[in-house]
């Protein structure tokens, strides 16, 4: 209670005064690799984490409550920017992406996708563009934009390596990574990004400092549409340029998706140029967290899934007897069906293969995680008993509670944009059941889209779980509810 009154003191007396201490604007960073497998000699490879006060956070937290709503409410804010907005997510951001790719394979289209890559893009922040950002484009005046003007200024940080620390280095641009402000701050500075690909007419999606660009082709059009993209990059590059941040060619990314049948007969397109660099298009790309394929069947990625739960299930075998029972299901979910459950509603409607093996994944942790059971108990009851839904239902679960936010809260608005309320032509029963509208598809993989794959999903779930009050109740009562019951196998 005492640290409440003084911290609410100190976060009061900032705010007033547009000054934030100068005692929180030290950071220790420390280093780490950003993947696994990277040359730890070379120090691009690596992403400075700022450690920063604990105080410091408090105060950021206290004004991003009040800050983030003005700002993502503001116009000029990319609505197509998911990262560290709430109900938004890579997940979010990739079901939109994926449903626009299955509806151009449904119209017998294939999609050409350029994953952007900026070199150090959160330390090379213009302070002075950013503030003038802040004032022009988002209309922060007064005593808030000088704290964030004294926030971003005279900051100071040190690497640490072992037990090594450098000497304090003045920072004159970026905003600290591992900061609560510096995520807004970087969507906000890299905002006109949409504005930009949308005078183009070409479709995208951020995710932080993760720019996706993709365009529909046609046998017809694709010269003419590959052109429009090429010119829309370059003018990306010049803004990049021009705003203090480094478009990085090299490490970006392309690669042509559509059916297995499209791509057989459609023109050979091997390159694309991005900034003046010839890029070869790839088989396999990976984007926020998921390894997408050409054909959109994701085998690579529950491949990369299956191998790294393989390396924990075996690390939890080997302890497993040093564990208690409760001990042993808590490891178990952070570390395996952590990595079954990300981004799983986007393997709505993949292969039975897939779906085996997954499921094979999480029948050893349960077997694992019950070895004082008998022997021959089938994984199924092992399942029920550990209150862990199938493979099926929890790609199902989570496609359905992204649902429940998009219809209740109408977020995100790129999700909420893709559904629309199931309305009958006669005065029918169903007209008060807030269902929503099913459209028609012509293919099984236009089926596997959001604005298809939602409303199956969300219709089969009974009214009273639908219209739950809050997330919680829903999520409560869905699970239940699917434990009960058999579900439709999407095709795939």
């Amino acid at each position: 209670m005492v640290f409440s009154e003084l911290i609410s003191r100190l976060a009061n007396l900032s705010f007033s005064d547009g000054i934030f201490p100068s005692k929180f604007k030290k950071a220790s960073v420390t280093p780490l690799i950003k993947k696994h497998g990277s040359d730890p000699d070379i120090p691009s490879n690596y992403r400075p984490i700022s450690n920063l006060n604990n105080i410091s956070k408090i105060i950021e937290r206290l004004f991003l409550d009040q800050f983030q709503p003005h700002v993502t409410s503001c116009p000029n804010f990319n609505k197509l920017q998911s990262a560290y907005r709430s109900n938004h997510s890579t997940e979010t951001a990739l079901l939109h992406t994926l449903n626009n790719i299955y509806s151009s394979c449904d119209d017998s289209q294939t999609t050409l996708l350029v994953s952007l890559d900026l070199s150090a893009a959160f330390d090379t922040i213009d302070h002075a563009i950013l503030l003038s950002r802040l004032h022009t484009s988002f209309g922060i005046t007064g005593s808030a934009l000088t704290w964030l003007s004294s926030y971003l200024t005279n900051r100071y940080q040190s690497v640490r390596i072992g037990q090594a620390t450098s000497s304090p280095v003045h920072c004159r641009t970026g905003v600290p990574q591992g900061s609560v402000l510096g995520p807004i701050l970087f969507s906000i500075y890299t905002s006109p990004v949409g504005n930009i690909v949308s005078s183009h007419q070409i479709s995208h999606q951020q995710y932080a400092d993760d720019t996706q660009l993709y365009i529909r082709l046609t046998t017809s059009n694709h010269s003419t549409a590959i052109s429009v993209l090429e010119h829309c990059i370059t003018n990306l590059k010049d803004w990049f340029s021009a705003n203090g941040l480094c478009l990085n060619p090299t490490k970006s990314e392309a690669i042509l998706f559509g059916t297995y049948q499209r791509l057989r007969s459609f023109p050979v397109i091997t390159t694309i140029n991005v900034a003046g660099s010839s890029i070869s298009l790839t088989d396999n790309l990976k984007t926020l967290g998921v390894i997408m394929d050409s054909n959109l069947t994701f085998q690579s990625h529950v491949s990369a899934v299956c191998k790294s739960s393989h390396f924990h299930l075996r690390a939890l075998r080997h302890i497993r007897s040093s564990l208690t029972h409760d001990m042993a299901k808590t490891v178990a979910a952070s570390f395996i069906q952590s990595r079954l459950d990300y981004a799983n509603s986007i393997l709505y409607g993949t292969s039975e293969k897939n779906l085996h093996k997954l499921q094979r994944i999480q029948n050893t942790a349960a077997k694992i995680v019950s070895s004082g059971s008998h022997t021959g108990i089938p994984s199924t009851k092992l399942l029920s008993d550990l209150h862990w839904l199938p493979v099926r239902q929890r790609i199902q679960f989570k496609l359905a509670t992204i649902t429940y936010n998009v219809v209740h809260h109408a977020q995100p608005s790129y999700l909420h944009s893709l559904l629309s309320t199931y309305s009958p032509s006669r005065n029918l029963r169903s007209a008060d059941q807030s269902l929503l509208f099913q459209p028609r598809v012509k293919t099984s993989i236009g089926s596997r889209s959001y604005s298809t794959s939602a409303p199956v999903v969300w219709n089969a779930i009974p009214l009273s779980i639908r219209s739950s009050h809050t997330i919680a109740t829903f999520k409560k009562n869905l699970k239940t509810f699917y434990f009960g019951t058999t579900l439709p196998r999407p095709s795939a």
